[in-house]
């Protein structure tokens, strides 16, 4: 299990719900602290915005992704200088965080962005399935001793292996959560492929995740279904608006159905222990049967097998001990009908 602030995260307890902002607020800190509202009336645990200095992070020559290129995006660089967030930014985000009662995620994309989350007091950091092998960022994360969220888009199975094993080489092996993700803007629902959840869970020895890029309201509630302890879901103030995410992103609306979908199952799926539950006591004792007398029976009477039957409700003699009835004497008169108890045999 790894804690998140005061929440506990991992098998056994509820999916811990991460409303993905990402870069949808546009550069205006009122739409960011308007996400963070969204996010908050949605019931998620945490709202995650992405960090970065753009001329750190990509050369100019940087193309964007085809699905950004539809948006109308020509380069990555110009089009992340218009998505940073100051530190004065986060700061004004962070306070909304905290009135709002939700908890504040980032994407750093480079040791400078760890550093600034740091400073501003983040209990979590979020690392992008872009780094998985960035050992720079990945040692400099590890190091801060907070937990870490690491999706795993794009990667074979051998590099997720080597990233695990480095951070568990520098000490964050026992505060690692992965993610499963599929790094397709959108992913259609065949290419989900939720059950990498539980094998990434089994590889790794890590709780584990899904970083949801379709666009659909149920595929939180089948991914936690599938394992998932942790959900990362991109949500929007608006799907038409330009921008690189808006149109692979849930509407506020959206964000709510997805939200109470996954509560929805983990209430369905339960605590997984067999046996008889609450909810079936009334049932099983008007439905189950006794063994009953199949006449009146007199006093004395040495019991056959004609003499019995087996009939609703429940609470005498159970019928799997019928047999046991056979040749044993009646004690009392038993009128017909009469639920047997073992105080009338002798």
């Amino acid at each position: 299990m790894v804690r998140i602030g005061d929440r506990p995260v991992g098998p056994g307890h509820a999916a811990y719900i991460v409303a993905e902002a990402g870069v949808n607020h546009d550069g205006s800190v009122d739409k960011a602290l308007e996400l963070v509202d969204v996010a908050a009336r949605a019931g998620a645990d945490a709202v995650k915005f992405q960090v970065f200095r753009a001329a750190e992070l990509t050369t100019p020559s940087a193309a964007p992704a085809t699905y950004q290129q539809a948006a109308g995006v020509r380069s990555q660089r110009e089009m992340l200088a218009r998505l940073e967030l100051s530190d004065d930014a986060l700061r004004a985000i962070k306070a909304r965080c905290q009135q709002r009662e939700i908890e504040l995620l980032a994407t750093p994309f480079g040791v400078a962005d760890v550093e600034r989350l740091v400073r501003l007091g983040l209990r979590a950091i979020k690392i992008a399935s872009t780094d998985l092998n960035n050992l720079p960022l990945l040692r400099t994360a590890a190091e801060t001793g907070l937990p870490l969220v690491v999706s795993t888009g794009a990667a074979t199975a051998g590099e997720i292996g080597q990233a695990v094993g480095r951070l568990r080489d520098w000490g964050a092996g026992g505060r690692l959560v992965l993610l499963h993700c599929v790094s397709r803007y959108p992913t259609p629902i065949a290419g989900a492929n939720l059950r990498a959840i539980r094998a990434l869970e089994v590889a790794s020895g890590v709780p584990c995740g899904f970083s949801d890029h379709t666009v659909h309201t149920q595929t939180g509630a089948w991914a936690v279904a599938a394992g998932a302890c942790v959900l990362e879901k991109h949500f929007t103030l608006d799907r038409t608006a330009c921008g690189p995410d808006h149109a692979i992103s849930l509407s506020p609306r959206q964000l709510r159905s997805y939200v109470w979908a996954v509560r929805q199952v983990e209430a369905a799926l339960g605590s997984g222990r067999l046996g008889l539950s609450r909810e079936e006591r009334e049932v099983r004792a008007l439905a189950r049967r006794s063994v009953v007398a199949a006449a009146a029976i007199p006093a004395g009477t040495v019991l056959t097998a004609g003499l019995l039957a087996v009939k609703r409700p429940a609470g005498g003699i159970e019928p799997d001990r019928l047999d046991e009835l056979v040749g044993r004497r009646t004690t009392r008169d038993i009128p017909a009908d009469t639920i047997l108890t073992w105080d009338m045999i002798g």
